[in-house]
């Protein structure tokens, strides 16, 4: 049975910065595409980034608006994402949430559709 937890979410003043985990169990981990989306009410899901793991993988994949500011990494010893995020804005506000691909995959794309397992989220929320 594959689990992704999500740790990390939390209310933070613009300008703050967070470290969201995400633990992978129940698949095998290395060579895959895992990531980050976010969503906010009334918006759609948004692909933030994202990172082949493994030790042959680590290359990694940026939405625009989070470029210079957020960071994935990972520890492969312990099958966890990372994603840390600093200088946050108040339009950061969204929930966030772990995906992985149910395929092997030397590169990765921020769509929704290219991730088959998904977390159960964790929020954050930045204020003004």
């Amino acid at each position: 049975q594959v689990q992704l937890v999500e740790s990390g979410g939390d209310s933070v003043q613009a300008g703050g910065s967070l470290r969201l985990s995400c633990t992978a169990s129940g698949y095998i981990y290395s060579g895959r595409c895992m990531g980050w989306f976010r969503q906010s009410p009334g918006k759609e899901r948004e692909g933030v980034a994202a990172i082949v793991t493994g030790y042959g993988g680590g290359s990694t994949y940026y939405a625009d608006s989070v470029k210079g500011r957020f960071t994935i990494s990972q520890d492969n010893a312990k099958n966890t994402v990372y994603l840390r995020m600093n200088s946050l804005k108040p339009e950061d506000t969204a929930m966030y949430y772990c995906a992985a691909s149910n395929r092997l995959r030397s590169r990765c794309q921020l769509e929704a559709s290219n991730f088959g397992y998904w977390g159960q989220g964790t929020q954050v929320t930045v204020s003004s």
